[in-house]
C-alpha cells in the first residue's frame, strides 16, 4: 500500500481543512458578538464564507468528476470530509442567526 496520496485525498483533506477553518472562524464571530464587537463579526463572518466556498468548490468539482464518469471510492475518509463540510455549513448559518439576535438585544450605544 503506497503512502503517496492521491488527487482525491488531497481534495478530501482540502474539504477538511477549509470546512474546520471555516467553522473555527464562525464561533470567533459569535465570541465577537457576545462583546458587541459587531465590526469584528462580520468580517470573520466573510472570511467564514470565503473559506466555506472554497471548501464546497473542491466538492462540486469532486462531484462532477464522479457525474462525468471517474471513479469515486467511498472511503471513510470522504464521508468524514462530507460531515465536516455540512457541519461547518450548518453552523454557519445558525451562528449569522445568533449574532442578528444578539446585535438586535445589544444596547443601543453597542450597536
Amino acid at each position: 500500500m503506497s503512502m503517496e496520496m492521491n488527487n482525491n485525498e488531497m481534495d478530501i483533506f482540502e474539504i477538511i481543512s477549509h470546512s474546520g477553518n471555516a467553522r473555527g472562524l464562525a464561533f470567533e464571530a459569535l465570541s465577537a458578538a457576545e462583546e458587541f464587537n459587531f465590526k469584528k463579526a462580520e468580517e470573520l463572518i466573510k472570511q467564514c464564507e470565503e473559506e466555506m466556498i472554497t471548501a464546497h468548490k473542491t466538492q462540486t468539482k469532486l462531484i462532477q468528476a464522479e457525474l462525468n464518469g471517474a471513479a469515486s471510492e467511498k472511503t471513510l475518509l470522504m464521508i468524514h470530509a462530507q460531515d465536516h463540510l455540512m457541519t461547518a455549513m450548518s453552523e454557519q448559518k445558525l451562528i449569522e442567526h445568533m449574532i442578528r439576535i444578539v446585535k438586535k438585544l445589544a444596547p443601543k450605544n453597542e450597536k
